[in-house]
């Protein structure tokens, strides 16, 4: 099956955090699929990008309700809304981590999905039809240490998407949640060059030494696009009788029957 034949096109699909990363990767998927692409973050992604870009800041109500407008003035409405900008204020002991901080993570991870899912899902349950992919994290089973307020956010963010599912369900709009794991996306990148320098050793170094701590069965970390193209499956029909689940992306890394 081609890209063309999977039923995309022609859809019109909202990529939060779409210029880098895994929502670059999954803005470009769907593109090459047919789909009307629109992508909200605060920076603009890549020029070469096939989509339309609308400036976002999803950190507070206000910004999250002026997207919500100018996503229906631009496209009048949207059938696949993926839910994937989200950040953690950095690592901190647990116990030492103040309010705001856990607020902060709680407003990025988990309310600007709910909020944003707030402004476009009635559309889709008075269309008949849709598809909202919450992109979460295995954090929210395995959180690391000193990151308890993003593995906590991830974890309610499933928890959301159940129900939201078994909300709009009876009016054909199926919710789902993707779990990457360990991906090379550009932050990443960054964090792993910072580490390398910091240790003295090369960036490759510091990539197995994670792959080593977190156990990854296949032995190196995935890339956006593997990530992108679980997402463009679940949004596609061939996934038509799926909703309410969770999806790993992780090479294996949950130890999970």
């Amino acid at each position: 099956m081609t890209f063309e034949h999977e039923g995309l096109a022609g859809l019109r699909v909202l990529v939060t955090g779409g210029s880098r990363g895994l929502g670059e990767a999954t803005a470009r998927r769907f593109a090459a699929a047919g789909a009307i692409v629109v992508t909200a973050s605060r920076t603009p992604p890549p020029q070469d990008l096939p989509a339309t870009f609308i400036p976002a800041d999803l950190r507070s109500e206000a910004g999250v309700a002026e997207l919500g407008r100018r996503v229906l003035d631009s496209v009048g409405g949207i059938d696949v809304l993926v839910d994937n900008a989200g950040a953690a204020t950095g690592p901190t002991p647990t116990l030492e981590r103040s309010d705001a901080s856990w607020l902060a993570d709680l407003e990025m991870n988990l309310l600007s999905a709910v909020r944003l899912d707030r402004a476009l899902v009635p559309g889709m349950v008075e269309r008949g039809s849709g598809v909202v992919v919450h992109v979460s994290s295995i954090a929210s089973h395995l959180p690391q240490p000193a990151e308890a307020s993003y593995a906590a956010a991830k974890a309610a963010l499933n928890a959301y998407s159940r129900e939201l599912a078994t909300a709009v369900g009876k009016h054909g709009v199926r919710v789902v949640c993707v779990l990457p794991g360990f991906i090379v996306t550009e932050g990443a990148i960054d964090h792993l060059q910072q580490l390398a320098d910091s240790r003295g050793v090369g960036i490759d170094d510091v990539e197995q030494q994670i792959v080593d701590h977190l156990k990854v069965p296949m032995g190196h970390p995935g890339q956006p696009e593997d990530v992108a193209e679980m997402i463009a499956f679940l949004a596609s029909g061939r996934a038509k009788w799926l909703t309410g689940a969770q999806f790993r992306v992780d090479g294996g890394i949950i130890p999970a029957v």
